[in-house]
């Protein structure tokens, strides 16, 4: 399979995101021509940011399944289209040809019919890192209904928010997950969540673990059974729902500013033609080639660089069941040695995670399959930017350092590896169709220059790229609210950026209250709404501080009405009643307990003075002689844990 859209040289970058820019209609139907559709698009693009109302390759009709799987079948059908790794180094690999998945997606697709899922349905994934979690998310894409992965970490809250907020009535899910030297018991949590979710029909079971499980019946079947019933039937052929461009792939779930996560609703066409090129440019893919994207699937970066990305390209895409540290720090080394990796792509956090053990763990590991390696979730410091460049790509790999959110649907700042260059800790240039722009608080372009010779300012784009977000599920208010109603005309992302002489852009992190840690971002309101759900705690205020390996650590200030026998206990009590609430990702890094909040005389906590303290300013916080109480200031900095 050959890339036209693949950009090979500088020269070609700097002209294909002209004409993407100049002719974007032109540019991007022309991309779009390289796929396989049902009927082709009457228009390429009408959008205005105001609605916001977004609509690329209008009225086309599609499955991207087809394009996923379907077209490969003639020339990649025995080609490996997923290899999997599993937790556990002694258990074997799977190997899933393109021929193997279309035969296990359609099978399926028959499981989701027989268990009266059909096209517009939401369908809840909540599963570990096995190659059925993609069967599945592949067989609702076919079949046309809506998928909405949750992250195996969510608690039953967490999960019980996301069902009721999409109405989904069907949920599949695992028995239970192996993630390093532990075992998660998915199903057990799913019972939890749907004690408060009465409206949903039917839950298919994988098995995995083993572990013992409640089965109800009436709601509750086993993945295998499901399979068996089909088998009898014989040939599993299922073909693909015919999609509107615009019909919903998929929600997910993202935090924002408010203590409620909002469903982002990515398209079927957009994203399609998007996470494919963003696939082949970014990592400048070759026929034949392993990718190895380490993200989980219950995140945008597997959606899109483990699923969608690599399947349209007809690549072939590893898949790891566990973590980077079990059952020793050498294990990521391990895969790229034994599976021939070419591409690794992975997240800062375990990066400097796998920095802090040293060079022992990369010692008697061939990586020299390697041709690049990335980074994607969060900005990377330059010191773990030089050891991955240094230790694992020997110096000769081109590190990739992607900038993107869930809701762009894939990448939008970054080199193309070889091709354009990289510089440590930035993300460099924008891809073809992306425009970018650096505003001031008012949202006006910044125009001078800081004493460091850049532009500084918050960054937004001024117009879409076909794998833009279209709305937030059920509540398109919100989405204008989110992303479109704090500067006119503009995209905001909610990341202040920095721009030099040569038009690359380097992320200085979130501008709003939401945090960054470990690539995952998390509103400081979910984190606080879950805080003051413990019995003890009166008001909190949540900030973000530098944390070493997660980049971004929670900062906990906590005003507490009971007794404080114990603050150590009370800590460990508040952090189980957030990871109840929300899960184990949001627990606070430091507790503090104060009497009071630094707050306005019109009961506005002055977070700016709170994040100061927490990144360990004491001296320079600012005026302070507007609060209600400034000497409960001085009073938090004293007790500064």
């Amino acid at each position: 399979m050959s890339y036209p859209y693949q950009i090979k040289s500088l020269d070609s970058y700097n002209e294909a995101y002209t004409k993407s820019i100049e002719s974007p209609e032109t540019y991007w139907g022309e991309v779009a021509e390289n796929f396989q559709w049902r009927k082709k698009w009457d228009k390429v693009l009408e959008w205005n940011f105001k609605e916001p109302s977004i609509k690329w390759f209008q009225n086309a009709k599609l499955n991207i399944t087809e394009n996923c799987i379907d077209r490969h079948l003639a020339t990649k059908g025995n080609q490996p289209a997923i290899i999997w790794e599993p937790n556990d180094p002694d258990e074997h690999h799977r190997v899933i040809t393109y021929k193997d998945l279309y035969f296990k997606v359609t099978q399926f697709c028959h499981v989701l019919k027989n268990n009266g899922i059909s096209k517009g349905d939401r369908v809840c994934i909540y599963m570990g890192m096995v190659p059925e979690l993609a069967v599945a998310v592949l067989a609702c894409a076919r079949i046309g209904a809506i998928h909405s992965v949750i992250f195996g970490g969510f608690s039953a809250q967490s999960i019980a928010d996301r069902l009721h907020d999409a109405h989904a009535e069907f949920i599949i899910t695992c028995d239970g997950a192996y993630r390093g030297n532990k075992e998660i018991p998915l199903k057990s949590v799913i019972d939890d969540a749907l004690i408060q979710c009465n409206f949903v029909k039917k839950v298919i079971v994988l098995t995995r673990t083993r572990q013992a499980v409640s089965m109800i019946k009436g709601r509750d079947v086993w993945w295998e059974d499901e399979i068996k019933k089909v088998e009898t039937m014989g040939s599993p052929d299922f073909p693909a729902a015919e999609m509107d461009a615009e019909d919903p792939l998929f929600i997910l779930y993202t935090s924002g500013s408010t203590g409620k996560p909002k469903g982002v609703v990515h398209s079927c066409a957009g994203y399609m033609i998007w996470t494919t090129f963003t696939f082949v440019n970014v990592f400048q893919y070759q026929p034949g080639e392993v990718h190895f994207c380490t993200a989980d699937i219950g995140w945008i970066t597997g959606h899109s660089y483990i699923v969608y990305g690599p399947l349209c390209s007809g690549a072939t895409s590893l898949m790891f069941e566990g973590i980077p540290t079990w059952p020793d720090a050498g294990r990521f080394w391990e895969i790229v040695e034994k599976h021939k990796a070419n591409i690794i792509y992975t997240a800062p956090t375990a990066i400097r995670s796998l920095m802090s053990f040293g060079e022992e763990p990369i010692q008697g590991k061939d990586l020299s399959s390697l041709r690049l390696i990335g980074t994607v979730g969060e900005p990377i410091n330059e010191e773990a930017w030089k050891w991955y460049h240094e230790h694992i790509g020997k110096g000769k790999c081109p590190v990739i350092d992607t900038w993107w959110q869930t809701e762009t649907g894939a990448c939008l700042i970054s080199n193309l590896a070889g091709v354009t260059p990289h510089k440590a800790s930035w993300a460099t240039l924008p891809l073809p169709g992306v425009q970018p722009v650096l505003v001031d608080e008012k949202g006006i372009e910044i125009t001078e220059k800081d004493e460091h010779g850049f532009l500084k300012g918050n960054l937004c784009i001024k117009a879409p790229w076909p794998g833009i977000l279209r709305t937030t599920y059920g509540d398109h208010e919100r989405c204008r609210l989110n992303y479109f109603a704090t500067y006119e005309n503009l995209y905001f992302t909610g990341d202040g950026a920095i721009k030099d002489d040569q038009g690359n852009y380097r992320i200085t992190g979130r501008v709003d209250d939401v945090l960054n840690i470990s690539g995952h971002r998390i509103g400081t309101a979910e984190v606080e709404n879950a805080i003051n759900m413990h019995s003890g705690v009166v008001e909190s205020a949540v900030v973000g501080y530098p944390h070493d390996i997660k980049g971004q650590g929670i900062y906990a200030y906590v005003i507490y009405g009971g007794k404080l026998d114990d603050q150590n206990l009370t800590r460990l009590d508040i952090n189980s009643t957030v990871a109840k609430v929300i899960g184990a990702i949001a627990k606070p890094d430091k507790i503090q307990f104060v009497s009071g909040l630094p707050k306005t005389r019109s009961g506005k906590i002055m977070r700016r003075i709170l994040r100061k303290i927490a990144e360990g300013e004491t001296q320079n916080l600012g005026d302070t002689s507007t609060l209600l109480d400034p000497l409960i200031v001085d009073e938090i900095v004293k007790n500064r844990v």
